[in-house]
């Protein structure tokens, strides 16, 4: 019996061998974890279908794989391992005298002779080649086959730049009448990267490989940007009343093992903005240039680790109490840390807060969670002087960068959220916080107390 990568979610197609959990002669339960694997940034554990006895581990750590691939070969009847070596599973044989995985450009990659540049993708697996849905996506636009580009990253993985190097390799079929020896040949010379600077002929430095979480939030960062015409709202949002209720109420809540941080408050009062506003809890199919307005609110929290940056995702934040909001980002926040989120855990955000006010830093520009189409940064607060109607009075002030997707919204329509938002902010009440209403779930009430004469 082969363990294989399976379709661990929707658009994730690869993943990264993280941890090994066995070896070679060692006896697996049916459902026992026999590999980790690092996807899309969570990291998800592969167990065996069946009770019996590891023949063969196929992979390494640090490999990257993709589906269908064969991790490790488990025996049902708990034959001898040593018999592994002279009659190995139709899996160790594909692989007997190979590299090892991180090191080939793909799994069970062949070339297939002179079409389109000499290379054809073929897996026995039947698994598409890897790459990003960004990737397929553009592939798609242009009528590109993907199993005629060969991919240049670890694991055979392919590039925006790959299918670009295919493009100029057809182009220069065309005019030139006569194709290259293979697109790989030509491609090095097409590729525009930055040439390599050797730093050390002016001190010491330290080499050290990005880690496939800080190339995964590296490749996001840059579709977001690059895609998306991104534009900022500054403001400043009063929270003096918010800041009294967390310290009246925050003992209680240290009861319950919750803290009452600003954050419960931030995502209940966002949610009020967005049903108000819509708009920013939408995305947009570039491929039939269609608006989806979503009727959930999944609200993302964007958690520094020494990983990395991890979005774990608050699931029906509308219908969650302040309590439970407070609970569930204790617990999602300790599993971002120890690693241990689950792909569930990071799925189907509509609108993502970054709250960098416990580190420091006051307005920053957010990028925005590619497919969603607005974020919310949020910077530390400070009591700050303001003028009323009885004279000079503080407040305590917090600052906030929201961004969003001009393609989908005006800068008018931020504005207004953005007032929404600062309303909820100032709307909450002793009831709202309470342990004992809490049950009742409430929301403060934007539109009835302001509207109402």
């Amino acid at each position: 019996m082969d363990i294989r990568v399976p379709q661990l979610a929707e658009g994730v197609e690869s993943g990264t061998v993280v941890s090994i959990l066995v070896k070679a002669g060692d006896k697996v339960k049916k459902n026992q974890n026999v590999v980790e694997l690092e996807t899309n940034k969570a990291v998800a554990g592969i167990s065996s279908t069946i009770d019996g006895v590891v023949v063969k581990v196929l992979v390494s750590e640090g490999a990257q794989v993709a589906i269908g691939q064969v991790l490790v070969s488990i025996s049902e009847s708990g034959a001898a391992v040593g018999a592994s070596s002279d009659q190995p599973s139709s899996a160790s044989k594909s692989s007997a005298g190979q590299a090892p995985v991180q090191a080939r450009p793909a799994a069970n990659l062949v070339s297939s002779g002179p079409v389109s540049g000499g290379y054809q993708y073929h897996s026995v697996s039947g698994a598409p080649p890897p790459a990003s849905p960004s990737v397929r996506q553009m592939a798609r636009d242009l009528g590109i086959d993907l199993n005629r580009v060969q991919g240049t990253e670890l694991g055979g993985r392919i590039t925006m730049a790959d299918v670009r190097n295919y493009i100029t390799y057809l182009q220069q079929s065309a005019f030139s009448g006569a194709a290259p020896a293979s697109i790989a040949s030509s491609a090095p010379a097409e590729k525009k990267t930055a040439p390599s600077i050797d730093f050390s002929k002016w001190g010491p430095v330290t080499k050290k490989p990005m880690t496939q979480l800080r190339k995964t939030i590296s490749d996001a960062m840059v579709n977001s940007w690059t895609t998306i015409p991104h534009v900022t709202q500054f403001d400043d949002v009063d929270i003096s009343a918010v800041m009294k209720l967390r310290k009246t109420y925050a003992a209680d809540y240290e009861k319950k093992g919750a803290h009452l941080t600003l954050t419960p408050f931030i995502v209940k009062a966002v949610v009020v903005g967005l049903k108000k506003y819509p708009a920013f809890n939408a995305s947009m199919d570039e491929n039939t240039k269609e608006i989806i307005f979503k009727e959930y609110y999944h609200i993302g929290i964007a958690v520094d680790t020494e990983h990395g940056l991890m979005v774990p995702v608050i699931h029906d934040a509308d219908k969650k109490s302040l309590l439970e909001i407070s609970l569930e980002l204790e617990k999602l926040a300790d599993k971002t840390r120890a690693r241990k989120l689950g792909v569930e855990d990071m799925q189907g955000g509509t609108f993502t807060i970054s709250n960098q006010g416990g580190i420091g830093g006051r307005h920053f520009t957010p990028i925005i969670n590619k497919p969603e189409v607005a974020i919310l940064g949020v910077g530390r607060g400070g009591t700050v002087p303001i003028a009323a109607k009885t004279g000079i009075q503080t407040a305590v002030m917090m600052p906030v960068g929201f961004s969003y997707d001009h393609r989908v919204v005006d800068g008018g329509s931020a504005a207004r959220f953005i007032v929404a938002f600062g309303d909820a902010m100032n709307s909450f009440t002793n009831k709202d916080v309470a342990l004992q209403t809490v049950s009742k779930k409430r929301e403060p009430q934007l539109a009835g107390k302001k509207g109402k004469k």
